[in-house]
C-alpha cells in the first residue's frame, strides 16, 4: 500500500509538505503524532489521526506516538481561547499508560517487526532541560518574527482570546520543535503527522531541523473533522464521545456512529473504518438503492465499535438498540445491564415504589395509576388494557387483574411500563 495514495483517497490529507510522497517511496520512514495526555482516554477527536498512524504502519512504515507529558503541562494555544489546566507528573504518567493501552487496539507495540510502534513521552528529554540551554540550543534558531506570523498565535493576539497569549503557550512552538528534533536525532524520524491545526507547530520543528542540523524533515496533516451541519464533530449533549467504556457506554458509542447523517456517513467510512475503496462504494451503492435501511451508519457504526470495543460489545450494543422494536424484547431486556438499560431509556419518565410491595405482589391497576402516575385512574389503566394497549417489560398485559411480582424486576429492581405504542415509564423498586 502507498500511504500518500491511501490517505489521499480517503480525504485524509489537507496539506502536505514538498518532497513527503518521495520520502515514502524510499523505504520504510518513521513518523510521529502527538497526542494531547490531559485525560486517561482518547476521546473520537483524537481517532482521525490515530487513523493516519494506523494507515502507516499497514503501509510498512514505523509510527511513533508521542504523548505530550511536557507540552501537556504547557498548552497548546492552537484553536484554543483559553489556556489549559496544568498537571502533575503522576496524571501524566497514568494517562500515558491508559492511552497507550486504548492505541494498542490500533498499532503493533509488541511484534518484532522492523516498524513495530513505539510510545514516547516528551517529558522524558525535556525535564532536565535548564532554561538556559534551551534558550541557547533551541530559542536562538527561530526568530521571533518566525514565531509571530503563525496563524495560532495571530489569532490569540487578535481578540480571540479573553485574556491574550502567555509566555508560556507562546514557546509551544519551540517545545513541540524541539520534539521533532529530538526523534530526528535519536529515532531518524524525519515526518511529523497531525491536525490542519498543527501545521504551524511542525512547519516550526522543520526549519529548527534545517537551521540546527541542515537536515531535511516533512510534515503532513488531515483536515480537521467537520459535520455537514457545521456542527463540531465528536461532541454531542453530554460532551466528548471516549473510547474508554467508563465515560462513553459501547451502547451510547455504538448509538454516535449509527445515527450521524448520510452526508457524512461516506466520508465517515472512508476516515474512521479500514474498509476498501471497492468496499464502501457497494456500501454507497446499496445505500443510495433504500436510504432507509441505513446500510452506511450501520457498517460504520460496527466497524468503529469493533475497533475500539470487541465483537461481543457491538452485539450487546445492537441487540439494545433493538430494545424498542424486536419481538424478542423482553428477552433482551432481561438481559442487559443496569447501565445499558438506564441509557436505552434515558430521559423517559420515572416512578419510584417499595420493593417490598411487589414482593408482596401488587395488582397491574394499582401498580400503574395508585403507587404510580402511569395513568390518572385505575378506569383508564383497566380500558388501556383491555384495548392491548399495556405492556410490562415489553409483554402486553391482558388480564386486568393480573399480579406483578418482584421476580419480574429487571437488574432485580426496574420495570419498564408502557402505555400506548410510545409511551414508556421506568418503574423503580427501592
Amino acid at each position: 500500500m502507498d500511504f500518500i495514495e491511501e490517505l489521499t483517497w480517503r480525504g485524509m490529507v489537507h496539506t502536505m509538505m514538498p518532497g513527503t510522497d518521495e520520502l515514502l517511496k524510499k523505504g520504510m520512514t518513521t513518523a510521529y503524532l502527538g497526542i494531547d495526555p490531559t485525560a486517561d482516554s482518547l476521546h473520537i477527536g483524537h481517532l482521525c489521526g490515530v487513523m493516519m498512524l494506523r494507515h502507516f504502519q499497514r503501509c510498512g512504515h514505523k509510527p511513533l506516538a508521542l504523548v505530550g507529558g511536557a507540552t501537556g503541562m504547557i498548552g497548546d494555544p492552537s484553536g484554543k481561547s483559553a489556556e489549559r489546566n496544568l498537571l502533575d507528573e503522576a496524571t501524566l504518567r497514568h494517562n500515558q499508560e491508559a492511552i497507550k493501552r486504548q492505541l494498542s487496539k490500533f498499532l503493533d507495540f509488541e511484534s518484532d517487526a522492523p516498524n513495530k510502534a513505539e510510545m514516547v513521552n516528551n517529558y522524558d528529554w525535556t525535564k532536565d532541560v535548564t532554561f538556559l540551554d534551551f534558550a541557547r540550543e533551541i530559542g536562538k534558531h527561530i526568530t521571533v518574527n518566525y514565531m509571530m506570523a503563525k496563524e495560532s498565535v495571530q489569532k490569540r493576539l487578535n481578540g480571540e482570546a479573553r485574556d491574550g497569549l502567555s509566555f508560556t503557550e507562546f514557546t509551544y512552538q519551540l517545545l513541540q520543535g524541539f520534539d521533532f528534533l529530538t526523534l530526528y536525532k535519536d529515532k531518524d524520524c524525519k515526518l511529523q503527522l497531525g491536525g490542519s491545526d498543527q501545521w504551524g507547530n511542525i512547519t516550526t520543528g522543520t526549519e529548527l531541523i534545517r537551521r540546527k542540523l541542515g537536515g531535511e524533515a516533512y510534515a503532513l496533516t488531515c483536515p480537521l473533522i467537520t459535520k455537514a451541519d457545521g456542527g463540531k464533530f465528536g461532541k454531542t449533549e453530554s460532551g466528548n464521545v471516549w473510547l474508554d467504556p467508563r465515560y462513553t457506554s459501547p451502547y451510547k458509542f455504538y448509538q454516535f456512529w449509527v445515527n450521524v447523517s448520510d452526508a457524512d456517513a461516506e466520508k465517515y467510512l472512508k476516515i474512521f473504518t479500514a474498509l476498501t475503496k471497492e468496499e464502501i462504494e457497494a456500501l454507497v451503492a446499496e445505500h443510495q438503492q433504500d436510504p432507509g435501511q441505513r446500510p452506511m451508519q450501520k457498517r460504520l457504526a460496527k466497524e468503529v465499535t469493533v475497533m475500539v470495543h470487541s465483537e461481543d460489545d457491538y452485539n450487546a450494543a445492537v441487540e439494545a438498540s433493538q430494545i424498542l422494536f424486536s419481538n424478542k424484547a423482553d428477552e433482551i431486556l432481561h438481559n442487559i445491564d443496569e447501565k445499558t438499560l438506564l441509557e436505552v431509556f434515558e430521559g423517559v419518565p420515572t416512578f419510584s415504589l417499595p420493593k417490598a410491595d411487589l414482593e408482596a405482589g401488587v395488582p397491574v391497576l394499582d401498580l400503574l395509576a395508585t403507587k404510580t402516575g402511569v395513568f390518572a385512574s385505575k378506569g383508564e389503566a383497566r380500558k388501556m388494557v383491555q384495548q392491548g394497549g399495556v405492556s410490562i417489560n415489553k409483554k402486553k398485559v391482558t388480564d386486568p387483574n393480573a399480579v406483578i411480582n418482584a421476580d419480574e424486576l429487571l437488574n432485580g429492581k426496574y420495570l419498564l411500563a408502557q402505555r400506548g405504542k410510545k409511551n414508556y415509564f421506568l418503574l423503580i423498586a427501592e
